[in-house]
Parts: C-alpha cells; sequence; structure tokens
C-alpha cells in the first residue's frame, strides 16, 4: 500500500476543500464517474414537454446551472431552493434575469399560486405531492429523476461501521408512483435503475462523502480510516473503487 503518511495528507486536503458551491462536483470531474449510462435522458425527455409558452418551474434548483441551460424564456421560469449557500447564488444568479426565484422548502410547501406552472421539474430534489397538484394547471406536468433510497449504499457501508440507516428510506418509484397515482395524476412514465459509480482515487471519495452529509453522516478522514485504507487497498488491487447508484425517473400528469 502506498505511504500511509502520504495518504493522510492527501486526504485531509480533500476533506478541507469539500464546500459545495451551487451543486458543482467539477472538483473531482475526471476523478470518478457516474450517470454515464442512464437508460433515459433527463434532458432530452424534460424538453419533450417543454415549449416556449409554457410556465415551468424548477423545484430545488441547486444554483441554478441545469436551470438556466434550458435556455427557457425568463418571464416564463420559476424556481426554489432551500439551502442557505445556494440561495444566495440563486438571487445573484436567477432574480436580475428576471426569473421568478423564491426560497422554499418544497417538501413543505411552495410560495406560489394555485394552477400558475405547465411544468413542474425536480432533479434530485425533495417534492411534496399535493403542492404539486395545487400549483400545477390542469393537464400540467410534473416530472422528476429523484436519487433513489440505495444510493450509494455499498459505498456508505465501505466507510462507515456501522452503517447509517437510509436517510430516505421511501424513495422508490413504485412508492413514489403510488402517492401520484392516489392524488389523480396519470403516470406518463416511470424507470428505476442501479448504475455503477467509479472512484479512481480516494481523495475523491473523501471528497464525494463530505459533501453529501445525509448519506455519510459523521463522516471524517479520522473517524474512518478503516475504511479508507479499505477503499485505497480495492484501489490498488483493482485499479478502481465501485459503487451502485439507485435512480428513478417519474412524468405525471394532472388531470
Amino acid at each position: 500500500m502506498a505511504n500511509h503518511e502520504h495518504l493522510l495528507e492527501q486526504w485531509h486536503r480533500e476533506e478541507e476543500l469539500a464546500h459545495m458551491h451551487g451543486w458543482d462536483f467539477s472538483h473531482i470531474h475526471g476523478r470518478y464517474e457516474e450517470e454515464q449510462d442512464l437508460p433515459w435522458d433527463y434532458d432530452q425527455v424534460l424538453r419533450s414537454y417543454l415549449t416556449p409558452e409554457k410556465r415551468l418551474l424548477d423545484l430545488d434548483t441547486g444554483g441554478g446551472e441545469f436551470l438556466l441551460s434550458l435556455k427557457h424564456p425568463h418571464h416564463n421560469t420559476g424556481a426554489t431552493e432551500g439551502y442557505p449557500p445556494n440561495v444566495r447564488l440563486c438571487r445573484e444568479r436567477l432574480l436580475p434575469l428576471g426569473i421568478d426565484f423564491r426560497e422554499a422548502d418544497p417538501e413543505v410547501c411552495l410560495p406560489f399560486s394555485n394552477e400558475s406552472y405547465d411544468l413542474i421539474i425536480n432533479r434530485h430534489g425533495g417534492f411534496h405531492a399535493a403542492e404539486i397538484d395545487r400549483v400545477l394547471k390542469p393537464g400540467g406536468i410534473f416530472l422528476t429523476e429523484q436519487v433513489g433510497a440505495r444510493n450509494d449504499r455499498d459505498l456508505v457501508e465501505l466507510l462507515l461501521s456501522p452503517a447509517p440507516t437510509l436517510p430516505y428510506p421511501d424513495l422508490f418509484l413504485d412508492k413514489t408512483r403510488e402517492i401520484f397515482e392516489r392524488a389523480g395524476f396519470f403516470i406518463l412514465r416511470g424507470e428505476e435503475a442501479f448504475r455503477p459509480i467509479r472512484f479512481y482515487d480516494v481523495g475523491a471519495l473523501v471528497w464525494f462523502a463530505r459533501v453529501l452529509p445525509w448519506e455519510f453522516p459523521g463522516f471524517s478522514v479520522d473517524s474512518c480510516l478503516d475504511g479508507l485504507f479499505r477503499a485505497q487497498e480495492i484501489l490498488e488491487q483493482k485499479g478502481v473503487i465501485q459503487g451502485t447508484i439507485h435512480r428513478f425517473l417519474l412524468a405525471a400528469k394532472k388531470p
């Protein structure tokens, strides 16, 4: 195994650098990969439902990066975010453009009037079915790609002992589909996938675990050394540390 002292120095440096700005994983670009082979393309699915005249609302928009990439007319665009650093970023980035950005927790309530949006989108964020029903216009569509309950679970079990309970145990396609069917929605599309996530150095995994505290609660280099050294052994034996992501896609139409 590589020199322990040198590895610890690298891992501690990654731990210190692990701060999220928006939803930006560029720090570990080229050192890890995921979502390379999902059976759907969220961007393409979304664009199949979106036309310029439609009112679009993005829940848990992060720093607004993906929303802005859609180039939807700003006067027909709204967004929410609840994480304070990202809220500040969105106020600086989205409000000057004329996008109706509001700070909110979409799992509680949406600060928008009844039947005000044609398409509500949500990628890897929280939602409340009753609020989506209230804010969508009749015939409107809710599209979400969710990080499922089993996401990164093998990596969590590698690093943390004992492994914590699942943070979002109900995030499975069948359970989410049932919620919207009970609310009267027609399901347009539903798919679920388990795919690889790969890390090519343990430092990248350290950074990743630190910026996802809901998945890796209590993780630190010093408290998880046994798991990190196991990961290093796997890396030296196989050339990669591989885990499993859990994703599902749901598109539901309001009557």
